[in-house]
């Protein structure tokens, strides 16, 4: 799991703890805190201990992807298809009711 290792960093100083004391605070490894704090990368478990042990949130500490500028336009296309699909179906459907109208 993605989190975002400068919070985590930034919560354990603003405590004054060591690696090693927040690593004994939540039950794992200083290797485990190390690597949170270098790559970002937790488990579930190590997660929902640092937020117990630093009193945040989830959500505080999950690091949003940033989606790349191909998936990006992609997303945009297929957006774009959507819409003009609904434009056409609408304009196909209205245009029948007109023409059902004036010739009732």
């Amino acid at each position: 799991m993605e989190i975002d290792a400068i919070t985590v960093k930034a919560l354990r100083q603003s405590k004054g703890w060591t690696q090693q004391h927040l690593a004994d605070a939540c039950a794992i490894s200083l290797r485990t805190v190390q690597r949170v704090e270098k790559e970002g990368s937790a488990s579930s478990e190590t997660l929902l201990g640092l937020c117990a042990v630093l009193e945040v949130e989830q959500k505080n500490l999950l690091q949003i992807p940033i989606p790349d500028r191909q998936q990006m336009q992609q997303v945009s296309l297929r957006s774009q298809s959507i819409i003009l699909a609904i434009a056409v179906i609408s304009g196909g459907c209205i245009g029948a009711i007109i023409t059902y109208l004036a010739i009732s």
